[in-house]
């Protein structure tokens, strides 16, 4: 009995700081009901693995709470294990030197050969990777209720932009709202996202919004974009000031409303309520941008931690990086992984879709970062351009003045 009281000392002696060990912290903003349970399945991944789960949702579908709460995490000299982030904040970040060098996991994988060079772009920084992409959202969606279209005598999905507006008069005429829409800045600037590569194309859209090129800027094919703004603000209702996107998005969902112009984050609505896509409503890229995409892409930062925290940090990454997390998370999410290996056969036809434009555009090079979610330009700029592009979708200036505001706010 003594020995067995002594091994039983011995074992908690060394299982208690293993524990203490095993677990890791994550920050980030996915709280709404489709987010929370995507994120559940990493969650009960690690779970299964040994490793606690410690979670600190700040709520804020823009993360820029969640960035406040870091800093003063890491200013106070505690940061958590991994933050979820967006585009030139994980470079913000990486400049600072307070990101964890993740080479060696990232090698043993491969993650070089299977993340494409687009997200890589964000992913590391001066040649380390610092962050695992969890997904790819696309912004140049066109969500649609197939029933209000066919009230309308709409039968097929407009493949031009010609047709696209058509279609929106034909909806208005039969008694729905064309177009649903939230009237908030990232809302304005996603819609126009899309606008610009149906005006100018992939290398217009790259000139303008990457390189920022100030004849690209202030061209007559920038004020052909604003132009089609206009006509897509006559398209919405007269309540579309301040609405949240989800509200917009059920405003089809519902039958209210034919089309809504948003990320695939979108179809997560549709699929909560219990809608089927090819039958009770379809997706298609904005007209005219078929074969490019547009993207955003969530990563979760890894900060640098203490000796005793780096080997849950090292397992909370390649679960991550996981191509059955990656499938299993990103069916739940809407969005597509960030891996080019992983199979489309989970997916439905949304998502199926989705993963061909994805690996089209990777192909192609035609995967360009969203300027309205942070991954074309960084946030000074982007806000920048979000007042020009929301001031003019309120009829305060006009195409004319709003181009050379656009060219002006590219300095900033």
């Amino acid at each position: 009995m003594k020995k067995k009281l002594i091994g039983l000392a011995i074992t908690a002696a060394f299982a208690v700081p293993a524990m203490a060990q095993q677990s890791v912290e994550v920050l980030h903003w996915w709280t709404s009901g489709g987010e929370a349970a995507a994120l559940g399945v990493l969650k009960g991944n690690l779970e299964k693995q040994g490793i606690k789960w410690n979670d600190m949702p700040v709520a804020g579908g823009g993360g820029e709470q969640a960035m406040t709460a870091v800093r003063a995490r890491v200013t106070a000299g505690n940061p958590p294990t991994a933050v979820q982030m967006l585009g030139f904040d994980i470079q913000d970040w990486a400049k600072q030197g307070v990101l964890a060098d993740l080479n060696d996991v990232a090698a043993k994988e491969g993650w070089d050969k299977t993340v494409p060079a687009a997200l890589q772009r964000f992913s590391k920084f001066n040649g380390k990777w610092v962050s695992a992409p969890v997904n790819v959202h696309s912004t140049n969606w066109v969500w649609a209720n197939k029933e209000v279209l066919a009230k309308a005598g709409i039968t097929s999905d407009p493949k031009t932009w010609d047709e696209f507006i058509a279609d929106g008069e034909k909806l208005q005429k039969a008694g729905f709202i064309a177009l649903a829409h939230g009237g908030q800045p990232w809302q304005d600037a996603t819609i126009f996202d899309g606008v610009v590569i149906s005006t100018g194309g992939v290398d217009f859209y790259r000139k303008a919004f990457i390189d920022l090129d100030p004849k690209s800027l202030n061209s007559p094919t920038m004020l052909k974009a604003f132009d089609r703004m206009s006509q897509l603000r006559k398209l919405v209702d007269k309540d579309f000031s301040g609405r949240d996107w989800n509200v917009a998005a059920g405003m089809v969902i519902s039958g209210k409303a034919g089309f809504q112009i948003m990320g695939d984050w979108a179809k997560g609505e549709f699929i909560g309520a219990k809608k089927v896509p090819g039958k009770d409503f379809s997706c298609f890229r904005v007209p005219g941008t078929q074969g490019v995409v547009s993207f955003n892409s969530d990563q979760f930062a890894m900060f640098k931690v203490g000796a005793d925290k780096v080997a849950a940090q090292t397992k909370l990454a390649s679960a991550i990086m996981d191509p059955g997390f990656q499938s299993a998370f990103n069916v739940v999410k809407g969005s597509v992984p960030a891996r080019t290996d992983v199979s489309d056969k989970d997916f439905d036809d949304c998502g199926k879709k989705g993963m061909k434009d994805f690996a089209e555009a990777n192909t192609k090079n035609t995967l360009v970062g969203s300027m309205a979610h942070g991954h074309a330009v960084p946030a000074s700029i982007k806000n920048a351009f979000y007042d020009v592009i929301t001031r003019h979708f309120n009829g305060q200036i006009d195409s004319k003045k709003a181009v050379v505001e656009l060219a002006a706010a590219a300095k900033s």
